[in-house]
């Protein structure tokens, strides 16, 4: 059981979740998207949301700003979290656009407040589970998806549930949050996508 739980905080890095809410939308969208189209964004958000934030990891690793991928104190989380902003600015400015896929723009933008919230929040010396922030983000989005395009997903949503709470179980058995952590992650992953939902819904 310990080898499980610690092997759910690594398999379900916050990392995979964004693209995680790409591949979801892709699916489940009615419009019609050219397969081309699809194609570019999700490769472009793999190298710049998983395989750009990982070899800046390794980088602030080798500078001694980072010892774990899991940036288990407040100090070591400020640099990547200023990093991550960035990359998602990147995301908005130059792979999404409003005008073209709205859904996803919004869902990034609301990624890109939680992860400022969390940096200030890191600045503070407060450190909210950034695991329960991304995992929270999806799990919104996907029910702001169901209503948008009236699709029955409660299967999904079923999962997401189990998935939601075998990461916070997670994080306490590692003893890597408290509650009031997790609680925070969570709050601070949901309200921005219930907020922006406003916008496309």
């Amino acid at each position: 059981m310990d080898r499980i739980l610690k092997s759910i905080s690594f398999i379900f890095h916050p990392l995979i979740m964004p693209l995680l809410g790409v591949l979801f939308y892709f699916s489940k969208s009615p419009r019609f998207i050219p397969y081309d189209i699809i194609q570019a964004k999700i490769i472009s958000i793999f190298i710049l949301t998983i395989i750009l934030p990982v070899l800046l990891f390794f980088l602030l690793k080798t500078l001694g700003k980072a010892n774990s991928i899991y940036l288990e104190n407040t100090q070591e989380r400020i640099y990547p979290l200023i990093l991550n902003c960035v990359v998602i600015l990147i995301v908005l400015q130059r792979i999404l656009s409003p005008s073209q896929l709205i859904e996803l723009y919004y869902f990034f933008v609301g990624i890109l407040i939680s992860s400022m919230t969390c940096l200030i929040l890191a600045i503070f010396n407060f450190k909210a589970s950034i695991h329960m922030i991304s995992v929270s983000g999806v799990f919104m989005f996907f029910i702001n998806l169901s209503i948008h395009f009236s699709i029955n997903i409660m299967g999904t949503l079923a999962l997401m549930s189990i998935l939601t709470g075998a990461i916070a179980t997670s994080r306490l058995h590692m003893k890597a949050h408290s509650y009031k952590e997790l609680i925070f992650g969570v709050l601070i992953g949901l309200i921005p996508q219930l907020l922006l939902v406003r916008y496309w819904l």
